[in-house]
């Protein structure tokens, strides 16, 4: 099964600076390529990969850098997904070059996100409250 990148996510990359814009298409490309099931897209205005309607993986342009973000990263015990989210199980960690990125360890990471998965699919119908699927 070969995952195409979504056009919005597309337009989402081209419209980075140049270095941002290859940080980006790394990180589409593998997401893409590692969750070939995922459906992807911009979604609040970041590109975001899907598994079941389930927000899984998704990068974002930020004043730090590129933030990768898994929605259940915290549950991960990965040192590198330092940056946490305080109200819900996200972990993220941010990228300034292509160098940092370190394709073992986003392979890894993006397993780990198939693998764990809270519900954030239907938290507005639990009001607020985080189910674990996987």
């Amino acid at each position: 099964m070969k995952q195409v990148i979504a056009p919005d996510v597309l337009t989402y990359n081209n419209t980075q600076n140049e270095n941002d814009k290859v940080i980006c298409t790394i990180l589409a490309t593998e997401i893409s390529k590692q969750l070939p099931e995922a459906e992807n897209k911009v979604w609040h205005a970041h590109p975001v990969w899907f598994i079941d309607g389930n927000p899984i993986a998704g990068y974002s342009k930020q004043k730090a850098g590129i933030r990768l973000m898994f929605w259940s990263g915290a549950d991960f015990e990965e040192e590198a997904l330092a940056v946490k989210g305080a109200k819900f199980k996200d972990a993220s960690i941010f990228y300034n070059a292509t160098g940092e990125i370190k394709k073992k360890d986003l392979q890894r990471w993006l397993q780990l996100a198939r693998d764990i998965q809270w519900d954030y699919k239907n938290i507005v119908k639990r009001k607020g409250k985080l189910e674990r699927l996987k």
